[in-house]
């Protein structure tokens, strides 16, 4: 039979290497759960990232779809002429003539750039009035900055007007996304009998 001071000893050294493994181990799976810790935080961060360029995403496509609707209210350089048969096509449409009888760039009068066109509106009052309110109000970055209305004959009339319409060159026209047509203003004018 063996000694009972050995077997103690055998469990002493036993018991040292669990302690010491035990240790190992424990440090292992430490280093293992800082491990772990530190891949959840950069599974957070870039799920987070990920959620920020998704979210930049549906803005872009937003901002986009508002600065399409935002330009179709400028005339651009290349698009002047069928901005003119829209102002001749409107006073048609109320028994009006309209003649263009200038077209300038506005210059360094405005901060943005503009053009200006000089219009000349014959016909009846009603058709006049009618056809000067439906240019004031189309759906355009539009301003009258002159206007004088005489009567030529019994029902005669004949308006002289200057309009400054905003405009983008046609670089930043081509450049952007494609235009989409504004809708009618509704205003006031309406009720005047403008439209």
């Amino acid at each position: 039979m063996k000694s009972p001071f050995l077997h103690i000893i055998v469990a002493a050294i036993v018991c040292v290497m669990a302690i010491i493994g035990y240790g190992v181990w424990y440090a292992a799976v430490g280093a293992k759960s800082v491990t772990v810790m530190n891949v959840e935080d950069k599974v957070v961060i870039k799920t987070e990232t990920a959620n920020r360029i998704a979210s930049s995403r549906a803005s872009l496509a937003e901002i986009r779809d508002d600065e399409a609707t935002i330009r179709s209210y400028f005339v651009p350089e290349t698009g002047i002429v069928a901005f003119i048969d829209s102002l001749q096509a409107r006073g048609k449409t109320r028994g009006a003539a309209v003649r263009v009888l200038s077209v300038s760039s506005a210059g360094a009068a405005t901060a943005v750039p503009s053009l200006m066109l000089s219009l000349a509106i014959s016909g009846t009052f009603e058709a006049v009035m009618s056809t000067m309110g439906a240019i004031e109000y189309a759906p355009y970055d539009l301003t009258i900055s002159a206007l004088s209305v005489t009567q030529n004959a019994k029902d005669g009339w004949h308006a002289n007007l200057n309009v400054l319409v905003g405009s983008v060159s046609a670089t930043q026209f081509a450049t952007s996304t494609p235009i989409v047509s504004p809708t009618a203003r509704v205003s006031s004018a309406s009720t005047y009998g403008y439209f």
